[in-house]
């Protein structure tokens, strides 16, 4: 599947075909980008209040083409984890979606660029940036436990994890 764009469905058709072996996460989130819709495989981050290690695996990884990275920012309304420099680089090397369990930033900005975002909400105050965190680890939103390269389908309707 590297380097392979997956192609959104209807997160509402594949409940319907998966059944309860597909997971939903159950948060509201807001969609932010040109793309409310996005789909691929999840390159997870777990981080809190700090977004360096983000950054760095947008910019940084080998193979960014049509991946979702998925954040656990612990639900944070605190700060924001992705503005629009952060996102911008992600859609600039062809990330398909980020997916945040917590604050984004610059929504306006973010609007305006090619890609599709998920956050809860926003917040202006900016983040940490000390690089802790962990990438490429099974992390757990919402009661849903997101594997790294788990297929990740958003839409307006919601986010689901493929199984």
């Amino acid at each position: 599947m590297l380097g392979v764009p997956v192609t959104p469905r209807p997160t509402a058709d594949l409940v319907d075909e998966y059944g309860e072996t597909l997971a939903s996460l159950p948060l509201q989130l807001r969609s932010f980008g040109r793309h409310p819709r996005f789909a691929g495989p999840a390159v997870t981050v777990r981080c809190f209040e700090d977004n360096a290690l983000l950054k760095k695996t947008l910019a940084e990884h080998p193979d960014p083409v049509g991946r979702v990275l998925v954040i656990d920012g612990g639900g944070s309304y605190r700060s924001a984890l992705v503005g629009d420099v952060i996102a911008g680089i992600a859609a600039d090397r062809g990330w398909a979606g980020i997916v945040v369990h917590g604050c984004i930033r610059d929504s306006v900005a973010i609007d305006d660029l090619t890609i599709g975002v998920k956050a809860l909400g926003t917040n202006p105050r900016k983040s940490e940036k000390t690089g802790a965190g962990s990438v490429d680890v099974v992390i757990e939103i919402g009661g849903v436990i997101i594997s790294p390269g788990q297929v990740v389908h958003s839409d307006e309707d919601g986010v689901v994890v493929l199984p």
